[in-house]
């Protein structure tokens, strides 16, 4: 039994060790045995995890340790695979069936604490790869898997500096021409994408998935006027900004609601993404030009924001309205913050309100159901005439 750690890993600090780069702050690491049997890592006390293939769980550190093995393409899709173990499947064999040079490295256990210093098992030039900033695909398996073509995209938003190997573009440009990419499932596509926004430079996902083909085949086309543009990305505010407002900044070019919503529902998106994006798609306009002297007008913004019971998701749409702000000139970016800062201070105002007293006392009064409301609602717009 010899036992190796490949892939990510690997890559990675041998990325720390060439450019200087940090390394994650938790690496997942990912381990390969060779040479055994699913009877032999159970009588080791690996415990046995594997669905489709025999992956296990180290006794000690609970890390997946899964054996090597190949695997021979049986039906459309990322799951049309049967895959084949046996103690003599070979490390090279094993590495051979990954996606990209870069991540079809290894190097012993014995030396895994410090890969970047260890002996490099490297048998499809990966290191040549990354010296050279290259996503390149491992063999023309690659076209196998349509979920590679995502990840591809995702990679190139994570390095915005390396470039995709013409081949390799080349092939997932036929990938997508053949449809093999009509077999992608939901969960896969939103959780690559997902992972992509939240990458270094997201604008590089979309153009990837532009320049293959897929972003119209997956009827993302309108995606192609993301605003991920350096103006908004060199920003503090984009550099905090979460998988929520950055979802809504992606779809900012999408006007119709409900292909909006067919969008999101299409591709499984998440609650608070999808929400997020159907109320900055919805109040726009109002968010951009409010006038914080209109108390009703504010009242009936808030009111129809939800903005009592949910104002972090008011906060988060201001976010992304000052984000979309910065794609246009600086008149109308300034505009704009002060619409933004203005209803930013009026939801503080009005979140200092004591609304369980406010309660308490309608209640006192003889006020139920639907009065108690009113009387909330005539306190909050008492405090925004007061400007106390």
């Amino acid at each position: 039994m010899q036992i190796y750690l490949v892939g990510g890993a690997v890559r990675d600090a041998l990325l720390s060790r060439l450019f200087g780069w940090p390394a994650p702050a938790r690496a997942d690491r990912d381990w390969v045995v060779v040479g055994a049997s699913p009877e032999a890592m159970a009588k080791a006390g690996f415990e046995p995890v594997g669905r489709d293939f025999p992956v296990f769980l180290h006794p000690g550190t609970r890390e997946e340790y899964a054996l090597a093995r190949t695997e021979r393409k049986t039906a459309p899709g990322y799951r049309g695979f049967a895959f084949h173990t046996a103690p003599d499947v070979t490390l090279e064999q094993d590495l051979a069936r990954r996606d990209l040079t870069i991540n079809a490295m290894a190097v012993a256990a014995a030396e895994a604490d410090h890969p970047a210093d260890a002996a490099l098992i490297d048998p499809w030039g990966g290191l040549e790869d990354l010296r050279q900033r290259v996503l390149r695909h491992v063999t023309p398996a690659f076209a196998e898997d349509p979920v590679r073509i995502l990840r591809v995209a995702r990679f190139a938003a994570r390095w915005p500096d390396f470039q995709i190997a013409p081949d390799t573009l080349d092939l997932m440009r036929d990938m997508v021409a053949h449809g093999e990419a009509d077999h992608l499932v939901p969960e896969r596509v939103w959780q690559e994408v997902a992972r992509g926004l939240c990458e270094a430079r997201p604008s590089q996902l979309v153009r990837v998935l532009a320049d293959c083909g897929l972003l119209a085949r997956l009827d993302l086309r309108t995606l192609e006027q993301h605003a991920f543009t350096p103006a908004l990305a060199a920003t503090p505010l984009f550099a905090r900004a979460g998988l929520t407002e950055r979802w809504c900044w992606l779809v900012a070019g999408e006007s119709d609601p409900g292909r909006l919503r067919t969008l999101c529902e299409r591709w499984r998106v998440p609650t608070a993404e999808r929400d997020l994006a159907l109320l900055v798609q919805r109040e726009r306009h109002a968010l951009r030009t409010a006038d914080v002297g209109d108390v009703d007008g504010l009242m009936a913004l808030f009111e129809r924001c939800d903005a009592w019971r949910k104002p972090q998701r008011l906060r988060q749409a201001l976010d992304v309205i000052d984000g979309e702000a910065l794609q246009t000139g600086p008149e109308q970016t300034t505009r704009v913050h002060a619409s933004t800062q203005g209803l930013r201070q009026a939801l503080d105002r009005l979140q200092s309100l004591d609304t369980a007293a406010i309660t308490r006392a309608a209640l006192a009064e003889g006020a139920q159901g639907p009065a108690v409301g009113e009387h909330l609602r005539q306190a909050r717009r008492a405090h925004l005439l007061s400007r106390d």
